[in-house]
């Protein structure tokens, strides 16, 4: 450092003022020629002497000082110039009885660093450099253990550029990222300090360049183009050409480091986004086939031309088109793993949810309400998750607009293929006999599945949670390995709304509909909490009625205290039901939030209550459509009977009108009741007053209002912990003799209950930890059975470099969330004819 330099150069000049029997006063002159030490020399603790600044102009003053007005004190004279010629030296006599000082600060340094004297002239030509105490302190932070013309080029470069070690990839991250916001500090200095001509030297060995008029610009282009033409599997435009590196795998490893770095992503995307612009890439790459350009990751326009074929082909419902060997989910899932293709994480999920749909849509519905139950609860219920989740994506999307086309078709498709084909044989089959005894009705719910519970059970009743969004939680619940889960469907009341639903989950011998409209458990009104606490208390006094929204932020004591010493506990989560009233299209992400909000609260409960069993259901589900009802949907002249709603009427004869079907309310709710519900057939509505309800309703007769679900969940202790899944290298090979090499990896077992998934990072590094080769990110995450299945291929390419045959080099797998190196493979790298000999700056 700076500050040991000084030490020498004290320890010097202490040893010059000591006195040895001589008892004159010394004088030393020192002539710093170049101005090195003048920030240092105040510093300086001499102990038998003073400093005396010395300057061109003060040469007669300091000789009057010297000769007549202190003859006793020892002084160092300082002059940040050269001596004067002796005729113009007026202090040229006092030389001759005193002492010259000379101290050189790239001697010092040399000698203080272990630089060879060979070296000494590197130092010389760029001293001005380390003529700043704060740049020599970061020159020596750089821990550089050898020393030649290139690494102490290198070592300023990377003072200068703020670079923690000395590295030129380092310190090139960081010129790039000032030089991304026209920020030019850096470059300005290493030309102040004439290291310019270093750096692209530099840059040009690592690289492989030749160019006469290297620039920023230039390097950019080259590093985007060299990755480019590695990825895309045809030539690339012959105008990109002169751009490509002779180092390709230097080029890509370090765009690779950029782009997975969280440091220096957003200088990666700001650098393609300039690449892309100044290369045209949108309109260069236009005519090329699609399936070459599937594994180039360097351009965001790649996601674009791609996502634009994708949305065609899904327009116009060609669901078995392909690019290569890719069909499109699969393309969207290789390309949701790229890095610009994680920005367009919705739109690919979105096109998937599109595609599944198509397909889905296109089979036959069953007859008989059995079968369609069945089925329902097989794989039908896929179709309305994926619709649901389509608006769900589409809906993230700051931009939507292109997409209209395809969501034209996406809600005509839904609506007619698949609600206008299911709902109408629904509606059949739940007017056979024996409909109501096909699976469990909601009304005997607390019988059949709270009453004969031994432990205490929390019953958490989320309001118009329907089937397909409880088998989303299912599988959710199912992926905890410390619990055991199951679903069943329950059929809704019908009409299948919130007091109704909520009444029938509660315990009754007797549930029943006023004249009024007022929904009746064994004759009470149970229309809040405290009403349906008092209907569960009369069956089972050890009970608590509570909102999870009172539960949701409470902290665990207090919790703890409602829960304890009671036996069954109704918890009333309302969080898709008042969004669909109150904000329609915010539904979707409603249904998100709730299976979350109940996976977060059971493990709450679980662990701060000391509560294990659980139950989860709804009192209703709902129908929702983007699109509008229209007026041709809406069934009219109803307004005369009793009890009116959008999707059912209660009244005493019952609605004569096409496309309605009814049937008696005693023989829906178990009791006498002679009435009659009314309900459309298929997905309209009756006209009713007011403009509400245009998308979210329930209340009428279908799977998506009437099937809701039952998740019974145990939580257990003791279970082990949930692992990770694991990714193994299994080529048996040791010795790297390619620049681009392929090697095989396979996923150590499939996702599972007990198995999660997990991204890693798996690249080549050398023994100090710098990488040589590109980083990959895999995300493991394959539920194939079958091994050979979870196999994949990964290609690798090394930078150009030396490599020493007789070093290990490793291949390193690690966890992307964690950082922890979990597999660590010592390799030898065999490429005689990698990189350059001989060669030094």
């Amino acid at each position: 450092m700076a500050e040991l330099n000084l030490k020498q150069i004290e320890d010097r000049l202490n040893e010059e003022f000591r006195t040895s029997g001589d008892e004159n006063r010394k004088l030393v002159f020192w002539y710093d020629d170049r101005a090195e030490f003048a920030e240092d020399v105040d510093s300086l603790q001499l102990d038998n002497a003073k400093i005396l600044h010395l300057m061109p102009d003060n040469q007669f003053a300091t000789k009057l000082f010297l000769e007549h007005e202190d003859r006793t004190t020892n002084y160092l004279i300082y002059a940040p110039f050269s001596k004067p010629d002796v005729h113009e030296n007026h202090l040229e006599d006092i030389l001759l009885y005193s002492r010259r000082f000379y101290a050189d600060r790239a001697s010092l340094l040399a000698v203080d660093l272990g630089i060879g004297e060979e070296w000494k002239p590197v130092l010389e030509a760029h001293i001005r450099f380390f003529a700043n105490k704060e740049r020599t302190k970061k020159f020596y932070d750089l821990g550089i253990s050898q020393y030649d013309g290139t690494t102490i080029r290198l070592g300023m470069i990377c003072a200068l550029a703020g670079a923690r070690t000395c590295s030129l990839e380092e310190a090139l991250r960081i010129v790039l990222d000032e030089e991304s916001q026209e920020n030019h500090r850096i470059f300005d200095e290493l030309a102040r300090y004439d290291l310019m001509d270093s750096f692209w030297d530099l840059c040009a060995r690592h690289f492989g360049l030749a160019w006469e008029n290297p620039s920023i610009a230039k390097l950019v282009l080259a590093l985007f183009v060299t990755c480019a033409a590695h990825e895309i599997m045809e030539p690339v435009p012959n105008s990109w050409e002169p751009f490509k590196m002779r180092k390709t795998g230097n080029a890509i490893a370090f765009l690779d480091s950029m782009m997975n770095s969280v440091v220096y992503q957003a200088v990666f995307d700001r650098l393609s986004l300039f690449a892309s612009q100044q290369l045209h890439v949108a309109d260069s790459l236009k005519t090329y086939p699609l399936e070459s350009l599937i594994a180039c990751g360097c351009f965001a326009d790649i996601d674009t031309l791609l996502i634009q074929w994708i949305a065609g082909r899904l327009e116009a419902e060609d669901v078995d088109a392909h690019l290569g060997d890719y069909r499109i989910p699969a393309l969207c899932e290789f390309r949701k793993k790229t890095h610009f293709g994680q920005q367009r994480e919705h739109i690919y999920d979105m096109f998937i949810c599109a595609i599944r749909l198509e397909m889905l849509t296109r089979q036959s519905y069953p007859d008989g309400f059995q079968n369609i139950i069945k089925d329902y609860k097989n794989h039908l219920y896929q179709i309305d998750t994926d619709y649901r989740h389509f608006y769900y994506h589409l809906d993230k999307l700051a931009d939507a607009s292109a997409y209209e086309p395809l969501r034209i078709l996406i809600e005509n498709i839904y609506t007619n293929e698949y609600l206008g084909k299911l709902l109408p044989k629904w509606n059949a089959g739940i007017m056979e006999d024996k409909a109501l005894s096909v699976i469990p009705l909601q009304r005997d719910f607390y019988d059949h599945y709270v009453a004969n519970s031994k432990d205490r059970v929390v019953v958490i009743i989320s309001d118009a949670m329907r089937y397909e969004t409880g088998r989303e939680l299912f599988d959710r619940l199912a992926d905890n390995p410390r619990s055991e889960v199951k679903i069943e469907a329950m059929l809704s009341t019908l009409p299948s709304y919130t007091r109704l639903g909520m009444s029938a989950l509660l315990p009754h011998r007797k549930l029943e509909l006023s004249p009024e409209g007022k929904e009746l458990v064994d004759g009470a009104y149970c229309i809040d909490i405290q009403s349906r606490e008092k209907a569960l208390q009369a069956r089972q006094p050890l009970a608590r009625c509570v909102s999870f929204d009172d539960l949701k932020h409470m902290k665990t004591r207090d919790m703890r205290d409602i829960f304890t010493g009671q036996q069954v506990i109704y918890v009333y989560h309302d969080q898709i039901d008042v969004r669909g009233e109150h904000a329609e299209d915010e539904v979707f992400q409603a249904c998100e939030e709730a299976v979350k909000e109940i996976l977060d609260f059971i493990e709450k409960v679980h662990n701060g209550a000391n509560t294990h069993h659980f139950i989860v259901t709804a009192d209703h589900g709902f129908i929702y459509k983007r699109n509008k009802v229209q007026e041709s949907d809406k069934i009219g002249n109803v307004h005369h009977h009793d009890i009116v709603k959008r999707r059912y009427i209660i009244s005493q004869e019952g609605i004569q009108e096409d496309g309605v079907q009814n049937l008696n309310l005693g023989y829906l709710l178990g009791n006498e009741d002679s009435r009659m519900v009314s309900f459309p057939i298929g997905t309209s509505v009756f006209k009713t007053r007011g403009s509400g309800g245009q998308n979210y309703v329930h209340g009428g007769s279908s799977p998506q209002e009437m099937l809701v679900p039952v998740i019974e969940v145990h939580m257990e202790r003791g279970k082990a912990d949930m692992r990770t899944v694991q990714v193994r290298f299994i080529n048996t090979i040791s010795k790297i003799t390619n620049l681009i090499t392929t090697l095989d990896f396979i996923q150590s077992e499939p996702i599972g209950d007990a198995v999660k998934e997990a991204t890693y990072l798996i690249g080549f590094m050398d023994a100090e930890g710098q990488p040589i080769s590109n980083e990959i990110t895999h995300v493991a995450d394959s539920r194939e059975e079958d091994p050979a299945k979870r196999t994949f291929r990964l290609r690798f390419t090394f930078k150009n470099q030396d490599y020493d045959i007789s070093q290990s080099y490793f291949l390193v797998i690690k966890n992307a969330e964690t950082g922890i190196v979990v597999f660590r493979h010592p390799f030898i790298m065999d490429l005689p004819f990698a990189g350059d000999f001989g060669f030094d700056l």
